[in-house]
């Protein structure tokens, strides 16, 4: 895969090139409520800048219906984007269209344009190749339409799962590189999937099992430990036997944790203590429980004090952890501490520490925990699951390509 210092070496003074960023962030009031994957993304925004590139920006934000939609606009994120890069950000009203044409011909040298959210254009995220091509030439063609033109930077790794114009097939058409943030996240991933340093303890969370399956299958027989929370560990503790309440149960994955726990009993550590409530409220009255006495009516809706200190024991053993998912509803305030707990555990891990990107990068900015204190915080939880997988990434499986 060249990179983009390849990329520069070869000259971009004077040259538009198209990266693709990850700008996928909350929008809350008209604003952007987290801004961590666009600070993720300046890195490359800049050198390219510094260097003398005109620099055309494509990105998504959420899942329109291939529509214009004023709810997943982009606009929120130029205003953001030009604050954190200190210069200004010119943003096209389309995707492709004529204010994209005309402001990307007008671009000089250290300009920056931001497209419009690219899934307002069906070609896109289409399942047929020739229209998700077709979108894809017009995107090339925002560059000047030719090799010694233009060029295409992916840099936006929470998107490289997907075999989208703008991810796949942009780089069939240009010459392709990959950005700073695909390397990093590539080289962490390598790292968790070769030959970690051991102890290997890996923290799953979040709502479904369904979500995870693949993974636990993958990194069942490689990891020490593997520690289950959030909505999940429910679906765990009814495969035990034990009854949940009303508490998020996948009736159709009993079975599957079944076998995890006859393959794995000596590797599987699950809550032992359950904070409830039957809402989901800041003023919510709950009560601590232990995991296998749920009341009927109550939502388990955090891991106990108990559950969070029997963690913390296994990661301090830990040399290397990768994290993924909350243990509860970290979003209101009774049901944070679990989350905040494992979190503290997992930053002072000795060794390597990977917080798996989505919902658990969000929980470390949104609790305030310190992101320097983590060995690596991805941007592309989706995407790093799929890697610990197994599967082939379309988006960096394009970059290897001549």
């Amino acid at each position: 895969m060249r990179s983009v210092d390849d990329l520069i070496k070869r000259g971009v003074t004077g040259r538009r090139i198209l990266v693709r960023s990850d700008l996928n962030v909350p929008i809350k009031d008209g604003a952007v409520a987290d801004d961590g994957r666009i600070r993720a993304s300046l890195p490359v925004l800049t050198k390219l800048l510094d260097h003398g590139a005109r620099v055309i920006v494509a990105a998504h934000l959420g899942r329109p219906k291939g529509a214009p939609d004023p709810a997943y606009s982009l606009r929120p994120v130029a205003d953001r984007l030009a604050q954190l890069l200190g210069r200004p950000v010119g943003f096209a009203l389309d995707t492709v269209g004529e204010s994209a044409r005309l402001l990307a011909s007008d671009l000089k040298d250290g300009d920056l344009l931001l497209l419009e959210n690219v899934r307002f254009n069906p070609g896109e995220t289409s399942k047929d190749d020739a229209e998700r091509h077709e979108f894809a030439k017009r995107l090339a063609l925002l560059t000047g339409g030719d090799d010694d033109a233009g060029a295409f930077v992916e840099d936006a790794f929470g998107a490289v799962h997907r075999k989208h114009a703008s991810v796949y097939d942009v780089a069939t058409l240009l010459p392709h590189y990959g950005g700073d943030l695909v390397r990093d996240e590539l080289t962490v991933l390598r790292e968790l999937t070769g030959d970690p340093a051991r102890p290997y303890a890996v923290v799953l969370g979040g709502s479904k099992v369904s979500d995870k399956l693949a993974v636990i299958n993958s990194l069942l027989p490689k990891v020490d430990k593997l520690l289950v929370g959030g909505g999940m560990c429910f679906t765990f503790l009814a495969a035990q036997g034990h009854e949940v309440g009303d508490s998020l149960l996948e009736p159709d994955q009993l079975e599957a944790c079944r076998a995890f726990l006859r393959e794995a009993a000596d590797k599987i550590v699950l809550p032992a203590d359950i904070v409830v409530a039957t809402e989901i409220t800041d003023d919510a009255q709950t009560q601590l429980v232990a995991a296998d006495a749920i009341p009927p009516g109550s939502k388990g809706l955090d891991i106990g004090p108990e559950s969070v200190r029997a963690f913390a024991a296994v990661l301090a053993e830990a040399r290397t952890v990768f994290w993924n998912g909350p243990m509860g509803v970290f979003e209101v305030a009774p049901f944070a501490a679990g989350t905040k707990g494992v979190a503290e555990a997992v930053a002072a891990v000795d060794g390597l520490s990977v917080v798996g990107g989505g919902d658990s990068a969000a929980a470390v900015r949104a609790l305030g925990l310190d992101a320097n204190a983590f060995g690596h915080i991805s941007t592309g939880g989706g995407a790093s699951l799929e890697f610990l997988e197994g599967k082939t990434l379309p988006g960096v499986a394009v970059l290897d390509e001549a």
